[in-house]
C-alpha cells in the first residue's frame, strides 16, 4: 500500500461535503488505515503475503471492522488514525463465509464509531461514498451499479454482493456509506466488467447485514460458533458452464486427493454441476467440515470418481497471538 501522502483519489471522483445530508468529514474520520504483519510460515502467507495493508472502520469503542484477508493469521496489526497516531491492534476474529474480519484496538482510538445501516434497503442507482483512510481525498463518490450473486474462486459465495462504480483504488476494508452516513458494507475486491464495449473497474462490497447475526460470536470466540462448512482447498473458475480447477492449495484436501490444475469437476455426489454456485451449494449441503465429498472429475480425456475428505480451513490457520 502506498504511504498515505503518496496518492489521492482524482478530484473529480472525491465526495464533496455539500452534496450529502450528513457530516461527511466526521463520518470518514471513522475509517482508519490498517497494516498487518503475518509470519512467513502462515498458511495464507503464500497467497496473501506476509505484509498486508488496507482500511478498517470503527464500529464500536475500540472495535474495527475490516475485510478478513487483511488480518488472517496476523501476528501484529497496526491502526493508523487520521491525526497521525498509530495504535496497536489485535486480530480478534475472522469469518470465512462472509469475509469479515474484526480488530480490537489495544490503545485508545478516540474515534467516533460509524452506525450500521441496512444494506438490504439499498437500491441500484443509490449514491454512496466508498470511504478510505485519510478522509475525502482518499474516498470515492460512487453509486451502486449492481446487487447480485458473487462466486469467488476460493470456495466463497455471497447470495447478494453490492457492486459500486467508480472503483476505489485501495479498496480492501473500505467503508461503504449510504446517504445517511451509515455503514452498509466493507470493500473486498476490485473487478472488471464490460459496459458499452469498454472495460471498467468496480468494487465488490460485502453487505453489512451479513455481519449482524455473527458479530457477537466474532467478538467472543473469534469465529462463528457453529460447525464449519467443508473446505477442499481448490481454486476454480467457470468456463462455458463447466467448473475448471485453476489451482490447488498446498497441504489442503484436494492436494492430498491428487486433484490437479485443469481438472473439470462434472458432478458432486452424483449430481451434475454446471456452475461454481451449484458446486459450492451441493458440496456444503453434504454436511459440516470433515464430510467426504464425492466428485466426478474429467482430466485429459479420462473421467473418474474421487472422494475428497473435506476439512475445516480454520484448523490450518495460525491463531493470532494474544497481547
Amino acid at each position: 500500500m502506498p504511504a498515505l501522502t503518496e496518492w489521492r483519489v482524482p478530484p473529480a471522483n472525491q465526495p464533496r461535503a455539500s452534496e450529502y445530508g450528513f457530516d461527511l468529514d466526521r463520518a470518514l474520520a471513522s475509517v482508519v488505515g490498517l497494516h498487518a504483519i503475518i509470519p512467513p510460515d502462515a498458511f495464507s502467507a503464500e497467497t496473501l503475503g506476509t505484509e498486508r495493508a488496507g482500511n478498517g472502520v470503527v464500529i464500536d469503542d475500540g472495535l474495527v471492522l475490516t475485510i478478513g484477508y487483511l488480518i488472517t493469521e496476523a501476528e501484529s496489526v497496526w491502526l493508523h488514525l487520521a491525526d497521525g497516531r498509530v495504535v496497536e491492534g489485535h486480530a480478534l476474529g475472522f469469518d470465512s463465509v462472509t469475509g469479515f474480519g474484526l480488530v480490537q484496538a489495544l490503545g485508545k482510538l478516540d474515534v467516533e464509531p460509524l452506525p450500521l445501516g441496512n444494506s438490504a434497503q439499498t437500491r441500484v442507482g443509490d449514491r454512496v461514498v466508498v470511504g478510505g483512510a485519510g478522509g475525502r481525498t482518499r474516498s470515492v463518490a460512487s453509486q451502486i451499479v449492481a446487487k447480485q450473486e458473487f462466486a469467488g474462486y476460493w470456495e466463497y459465495l455471497l447470495d447478494e454482493a453490492v457492486f459500486t462504480y467508480p472503483a476505489h483504488p485501495n479498496w480492501g476494508g473500505t467503508g461503504l456509506l449510504n446517504e445517511r452516513g451509515e455503514l452498509i458494507g466493507i470493500g473486498s475486491l476490485q473487478l472488471e466488467r464490460e459496459r458499452d464495449g469498454k472495460g471498467e473497474h468496480v468494487n465488490m462490497i460485502v453487505p453489512i447485514d451479513l455481519l449482524k447475526p455473527i458479530l457477537e460470536d466474532l467478538r467472543k470466540f473469534g469465529r462463528v460458533n457453529k460447525p464449519s462448512r467443508p473446505w477442499l482447498g481448490l481454486y476454480s473458475t467457470e468456463i462455458d458452464n463447466r467448473v475448471v480447477v485453476i489451482g490447488i492449495s498446498a497441504n489442503g484436501p484436494a492436494a492430498r486427493a491428487e486433484l490437479k490444475t485443469g481438472d473439470v469437476i462434472l458432478a458432486v455426489d452424483g449430481e451434475k454441476i454446471t456452475s461454481q454456485t451449484a458446486f459450492y451449494k451441493k458440496m456444503w449441503a453434504l454436511g459440516a467440515a470433515g464430510v467426504d465429498v464425492p466428485l466426478t472429475v474429467h482430466h485429459e480425456g479420462v473421467t473418474f470418481d474421487v472422494t475428497v475428505t473435506s476439512t475445516d480451513r480454520f484448523k490450518l490457520l495460525k491463531a493470532p497471538k494474544l497481547h
